[in-house]
Order: C-alpha cells, then structure tokens, then sequence
C-alpha cells in the first residue's frame, strides 16, 4: 500500500502566543536578532514552551533558513542507552512525551507531534546518538541542560553547521548529577558562550512561574528558605 502523507501543518494553525512576564518578553523581543540563547532558571517558567514556539513558527517561515527543530536532551538516569533493549525510537519514546504535549497544544491538534516527526521538521535525539552529525538548517533546542555533563555539552554545540540556531534551557539548580565535577561542567560550558556576542542570556526568576499558583510559591518559598 502506497504511504500516506500527513496533512502538512502551515504558519496560521500555531497558536498566537504573547509574552506573559518581563523575561518572557525579552525572549520574544531577541529571539530572531541571535544565533544563541540560554535560557536559565526557575521551573514553570515557560522556557521549553516557548522556545519550541519560536522554533515551530521560525521553521513554518519560509523566509527562514530553518528547516527543522532538533530537540536534544541527555539520557538521565542512564547515559547507555545504546545497551538497553529495543530500538532507539521505543528508548527515547519516555524523553519525548513533554513535547509531544507541546507541539500538540501550541496547534490545537492531538497528532501535531505525530506529523511533523513524519515530514522530518521535528527530530527528537539523545546525546548517545550524536556522534559524527552534523547539522544544518537547524535549530537545536537542548533541554533540561543541566542534566548534561560539559563534554556531551560540548559535543552538541560541535554538531552545529549553517544556518542554525542553537537554545539551551534548563534549571541550574536542579541537576540530577551527584558529582560535583558534573554540576560544574554547566557552569564551565555557559562562562564560554558568555564570552561569545552570538548569544542572549535570560534568567527567569519565581516571578516568571506561569506554571501554577501552588508551584510559584513552592519555590519562592523554598528559595527564602535557602533549602
């Protein structure tokens, strides 16, 4: 049986969205005028949301070099997972359930995810997987960034070839890594893109949860407590 391509999603079925606090607002306002962007901080910010936003509505431009987003994240808790059973579609399937929510809901369509993974606009991969690409036309989204020690941090932004964006975003303060040599490669890696222009840097703050009610005064609290 011939296959059967997905209904092609355009510009006009994403989502009006609007910055909904200051930080959120400094992100809309240099997102297009950077080749970079850290975007760091507090959870429920909204910092993956509308990065993927912004990605989604780049690669539907066509006056836009962009032809796809790359969303990358580590393996955590295990960084083999080239060992683990099945394929590396059904291994990654747990790590991409956050933006299959995303992408669903930024165009009002339960088979958003699904059809842009078809068409190859959307990619989703590990760091286990990188070694030896090289990507172009492509704007590489690494989230939860925090969870990546300084060489698969290094390896990524090494993938980079023209005509890319490249957005990490993550909250610093909340690495799974037990190491403290592991928590400073973050620290390391960011000290080096702040010493290159190509990158805007935002710090969202408590005042940036959008998430809820209940999370924002969870972690204003507990940052007041220092805990």
């Amino acid at each position: 049986m011939p296959t059967i391509r997905p209904t092609r999603l355009r510009l006009e079925h994403l989502i009006k969205l609007e910055p909904m606090t200051s930080n959120q607002e400094i992100v809309f306002n240099h997102w297009d005028k950077n080749d970079g962007m850290v975007l760091s901080g507090s959870a429920g910010t909204g910092k993956t949301f509308i990065s993927l936003y912004h990605a989604m509505r780049n690669v539907l431009d066509k006056n836009t070099p962009y032809e796809k987003v790359l969303i990358v994240r580590s393996a955590v808790p295990t960084r083999d997972m080239g060992f683990l059973p099945g394929t590396q579609e059904e291994k990654e399937a747990a790590y991409t359930i956050p933006y299959q929510i995303i992408i669903n809901d930024l165009f009002g369509d339960r088979e958003a995810w699904s059809k842009f993974i078809q068409l190859k606009q959307v990619e989703f991969c590990t760091t286990s997987y990188l070694r030896g690409m090289t990507f172009n036309n492509t704007i590489i989204i690494v989230d939860e960034a925090q969870n990546c020690n300084y060489h698969e941090l290094c390896s990524i932004i090494t993938r980079v070839g023209h005509d890319c964006k490249f957005v990490l975003c993550g909250d610093y303060y909340q690495s799974d890594f037990t190491r403290e040599s592991d928590k400073d490669g973050i620290n390391n890696f960011l000290e080096i893109l702040d010493n290159m222009n190509r990158f805007e840097s935002v710090e969202f703050i408590w005042k940036d949860i959008v998430r809820s009610g209940m999370v924002r005064d969870f972690i204003m609290t507990k940052e007041m407590m220092g805990k």
